[in-house]
């Protein structure tokens, strides 16, 4: 399905206007205060985003649970806007914790569900992250077996020491990881046998336009090969065309994300 035919209702959940000019002008107040209220008052939820298989009718194989916060009037204030600003601060990590809190609380009340999360390789070594972490996989429901982090390059090699042996730490309680933006960012692919990812996301730069982009094909071709090598599965991402999801299918790819397959929705 391709963002000519939703549906009406998954129309209204696109950002079609800025929520976050509508908030800014009604009050006297910044992002960064903007995101600060929200956690504060426990306005926040995460929004669901399929990641289908490769099948010819694909499949749901998991979701990506989206962070998102909401102003006084309920309008969402776009990530775009606010995480740069606090990504490495206090308040990234404050995110970090609301986004893990409410993804074990979904995995606890839907035993079908497997949800990814975005993570920080700062937030491992925060206490409060890791008391949430701790005491989610100590529920008898096993969440762990059904919960993926996904990092970015970027972070991934911030800190690669402790990310090692995070994942070290992790992958006996069944937890899985996957390397977001991969080919986009730092992590050379000497790093990958280190690292213990489960999943690469190829970065939509090389999933954008694949079935007439040469380059593209070139390059896509050569993560999904690498990323098998390791044992990795391949998730091309930001696909939303048919094309481009035919293209991806003959080259080898795993799983498909993005607009073809559906938006970012609060029920799944």
């Amino acid at each position: 399905m391709s963002k000519a035919t939703l549906s009406s209702t998954e129309i209204s959940d696109l950002p079609v206007a800025d929520p976050l000019l509508y908030a800014l002008a009604s009050r006297d107040s910044d992002v960064v205060t903007l995101v600060r209220d929200a956690l504060a008052a426990d306005r926040a939820s995460l929004a669901f985003h399929a990641i289908v298989t490769a099948d010819p009718v694909p499949q749901v194989a998991f979701h990506e649970g989206l962070i998102r916060l909401h102003d006084d009037a309920g309008r969402v204030i776009p990530a775009a806007h606010f995480m740069g600003l606090v990504e490495d601060s206090v308040i990234g990590r404050e995110i970090d914790c609301v986004s893990l809190t409410l993804a074990l609380r979904h995995l606890r009340r839907n035993p079908g569900l497997r949800l990814s999360i975005n993570l920080s390789a700062r937030s491992v070594a925060d206490g409060t992250w890791r008391r949430i972490l701790d005491d989610g996989l100590r529920d008898r429901a096993q969440l762990g077996e059904r919960l993926i982090f996904e990092i970015s390059e970027t972070s991934a090699m911030m800190l690669p020491d402790v990310m090692i042996r995070f994942m070290a730490e992790m992958q006996p309680k069944g937890v899985a990881f996957a390397l977001d933006g991969f080919g986009a960012g730092m992590t050379a692919f000497r790093h990958l046998k280190d690292f213990l990812f489960d999943l690469v996301k190829v970065d939509k730069s090389f999933v954008r336009g694949i079935d007439q982009n040469p380059d593209n094909q070139v390059l896509a071709e050569a993560l999904i090969t690498v990323a098998h090598h390791f044992e990795m599965f391949a998730i091309a991402d930001g696909v939303e065309t048919e094309e481009e999801a035919a293209f991806l299918r003959s080259i080898g790819v795993d799983c498909l994300q993005g607009y073809l397959y559906g938006v970012p929705r609060f029920t799944f």
